[in-house]
């Protein structure tokens, strides 16, 4: 099953101290030589960023940053993995990283599973 694990935090983005870089590139590494890491990212900061938007039936586009944003996605992983508990055991491995090195940080890891693939139904 291929699963997306989303990173996201309410509070400013900051650069993740060189600790936290290396154990984060370790744990990519050892993902991806064992084939369950499909890929995965940090992302750039809102301010360089757009949105396209319905409202009201008409279509626009906003530059960033978003002001409305109560919490924003820093990063995410995709993942090929048997189940949902491994991929959840996947995300708490990465999560401690950052408890471990940014005391004081807080967010969230949510872990989807992508529709229809690999015979699951869409929903």
């Amino acid at each position: 099953m291929r699963f997306m694990s989303i990173v996201t935090s309410p509070q400013s983005p900051v650069n993740p101290p060189p600790e936290l870089l290396q154990a984060m590139h370790r744990l990519a590494d050892r993902e991806i030589k064992a084939g369950r890491m499909v890929d995965n990212a940090g992302l750039m900061p809102l301010a360089t960023g757009a949105q396209v938007r319905i409202k009201g039936g008409e279509l626009s586009v906003v530059d960033g940053p978003f002001v409305e944003a109560k919490e924003v996605i820093g990063g995410y992983a995709i993942f090929e993995v048997r189940n949902k508990e491994e991929a959840l055991a996947l995300a708490v491995e990465f999560m401690q990283l950052q408890r471990d090195h940014m005391p004081g940080w807080e967010g969230a890891c949510e872990v989807r599973a992508f529709a229809g693939f690999a015979g699951q139904p869409a929903e």
